[in-house]
């Protein structure tokens, strides 16, 4: 053993490393890595592909049954602090919490801040109490609404409605004109809804700022 060894200090272990870490593990790691970049030296031969993909599912697979036979058999040998330890694992980091504006210290206050800041009111408009038809715009086709439907995302996040785009998509397999029967005169009228103005937003940071007392630091997502 060099000296270098005899003078290092050991790996202090925290609740971040791996305690259902083994020398299995270690051993299909290197023979994925190995049989990984032999795959991508000879591209070319699909004869490596199902070596790389099957020492890929070994070792992922080993590493589930580590951490269930671990996780397992952890009530068995806790102590006090390997309780603490499991807490944090499982609730993770505490949120940050969320600044004061100026002029806003409530919940309420720092709400209708940012909602003034993001959406800034427009002067009061009369509605029409008549709606005119535009004579130009053609009426929408079941192919138009199907390709706007196949550009949204299924798993995307839904409105206040807490309907997800998945379900509209197989309302409009099933009946394919109900969708069209429903937005065709809103298009046609130019009218849109209050109810469709809605939206839920989620506020971020934005990163860099120097100091985050104003509404002018965050940004709204839709």
């Amino acid at each position: 053993m060099s000296q270098f060894a005899l003078h290092t200090r050991l790996k202090r272990v925290t609740y971040r490393s791996k305690e259902w870490w083994s020398e299995l593990l270690s051993m299909l790691r290197k023979a994925y890595g190995s049989a990984l970049r032999c795959s991508k030296r000879d591209r070319f031969d699909a004869a490596h592909l199902p070596s790389a993909r099957a020492a890929r599912s070994t070792y992922f697979e080993a590493i589930k049954k580590a951490k269930r036979d671990h996780w397992s058999s952890f009530p068995a040998l806790a102590t006090p602090q390997s309780v603490s330890t499991a807490k944090k694992l499982a609730v993770g980091r505490p949120p940050p919490h969320f600044p004061a504006l100026l002029g806003a210290s409530t919940p309420p206050e720092l709400n209708q801040a940012l909602l003034d800041h993001c959406f800034p009111r427009e002067p009061a408009r009369f509605p029409d109490t008549i709606q005119l038809r535009f004579r130009e715009c053609l009426p929408l086709s079941p192919d138009e609404v199907g390709r706007a439907l196949a550009h949204s995302s299924p798993t995307s996040a839904p409105g206040p409605d807490m309907t997800p785009n998945s379900v509209w998509k197989r309302v409009h397999r099933v009946p394919p004109h109900l969708i069209q029967d429903l937005v065709t005169p809103l298009v046609t009228y130019g009218s849109h809804p209050l109810t469709l103005k809605r939206a839920d937003g989620i506020m971020l940071d934005k990163p860099g700022k120097p100091c985050y007392d104003s509404p002018s630091s965050f940004r709204v997502i839709v």
